[in-house]
């Protein structure tokens, strides 16, 4: 899939393709949003239908387009000489031509989420983020996959999943300026900065600056922290700041903090890449296929139950800070104000890597044992 093609292929069938997967995937997006409005806790049904429908979809498709040589195919009717420049371009049309069939999977969903949360969101405000958002993640993954090409034909494939990794690792810690290239931020103002700072101080996270994510429209209220250790840089969304009290921010602040010191994010990215590099080795004959099969997903289990471990970890550190009372009527006001309806199991899922928004609450209000 990543190998470079000394000939372009037909034009006709990427392109019939591409026009195929769009169809399918607004049609999925279409169904898929019929089906959710109906469901009890819409708003977490939309997530779950992005995440382990439209998504797996869309890798499919990429899957599929690179197959097909759809960029060496479009990259062919421009005169540009062999080289660098040029496999960036045959990458970013196959990216982009992927976030074409993301995008029209994701329009029809667009009416629906705007009514099951009662916000005033613009199909052509949320299609121009998004497309916005394409547009950047299809340029910055055509620039670092071009080196990965090389590697096929000169190295064993465990070198290719190692070069992987390191990309993993990259984007991991490149997160601080790759965002904003990636959405609208901005930096706060003086009275915005010095309420955060105040936030920060109370919920003990330490970050070196920090910038407000645009989301008047759609009234997405979320943190995050991202950056290596010596440049941790906040984003906010302007939901966030124009929701949520001080009190309230001020413990989801602190489950941020939680999180940094339990290295949540790192556990999550590194499970994927060991396991990835074991099943990659597993595929390809690099050891005993079976052993590296049963490690990979060892490895993924594993690293699967040590997040959801580590989540619940961070909630202790952020009720230590704020109180256990604070912290629940926190993570109950962010349930509020995304419309959702705090979901509950009463067995771990071992596939997932979060705990249920109710089960943290229920455990905040669980009384401890002396």
């Amino acid at each position: 899939m990543l190998a470079l093609q000394s000939s372009p292929p037909l034009l006709g069938p990427p392109v019939v393709a591409l026009l195929a997967l769009v169809l399918l995937g607004g049609l999925g997006g279409a169904v898929g949003s019929a089906v959710v409005r109906r469901l009890s806790n819409p708003v977490g049904k939309y997530r779950l239908l992005y995440g382990a429908v439209l998504f797996p979809f869309t890798v499919l498709s990429y899957g599929v387009l690179a197959l097909l040589g759809f960029g060496p195919a479009i990259r062919a009717l421009f005169p540009t000489d062999p080289g660098f420049l040029s496999n960036i371009l045959t990458n970013f049309i196959t990216f982009l031509s992927t976030g074409f069939v993301w995008l029209a999977a994701y329009a029809p969903t667009i009416r629906g989420v705007r009514d099951v949360r009662e916000v005033e969101l613009k199909t052509s405000t949320a299609l121009s983020k998004m497309g916005r958002y394409i547009l950047g993640l299809s340029a910055v993954l055509a620039a670092v996959i071009v080196p990965l090409q090389v590697l096929p034909s000169k190295s064993s494939p465990l070198v290719l999943a190692l070069g992987l990794a390191a990309i993993a690792i990259i984007f991991l810690y490149a997160s601080p300026w790759l965002i904003p290239l990636l959405r609208s931020t901005r930096k706060p103002t003086e009275d915005v900065a010095s309420r955060i700072a105040t936030l920060r101080s109370r919920a003990g996270l330490d970050v070196r600056d920090i910038r407000v994510l645009d989301t008047d429209d759609e009234e997405t209220a979320e943190s995050l922290v991202r950056g290596p250790p010596n440049y941790r840089r906040l984003f906010l969304t302007s939901t966030f700041l124009d929701m949520f009290d001080d009190e309230t921010g001020a413990a989801l602040l602190a489950i941020q903090a939680g999180r940094l010191d339990t290295h949540v994010f790192e556990i999550r990215v590194s499970t994927v890449i060991v396991a990835g590099i074991a099943l990659i080795a597993s595929l390809t004959g690099v050891g005993s296929r079976w052993l590296l099969l049963g490690l990979s997903v060892v490895v993924l289990l594993f690293g699967f139950w040590l997040s959801r471990r580590q989540i619940r970890a961070a909630d202790e550190y952020a009720a230590e800070r704020v109180g256990e009372s604070a912290l629940s009527d926190a993570l109950n006001r962010y349930a509020d104000v995304h419309a959702i309806e705090p979901p509950r199991r009463r067995f771990p899922n071992p596939l997932s890597v979060n705990v249920p928004l109710g089960d943290r609450i229920d455990q905040l209000s669980t009384p401890t044992e002396a």
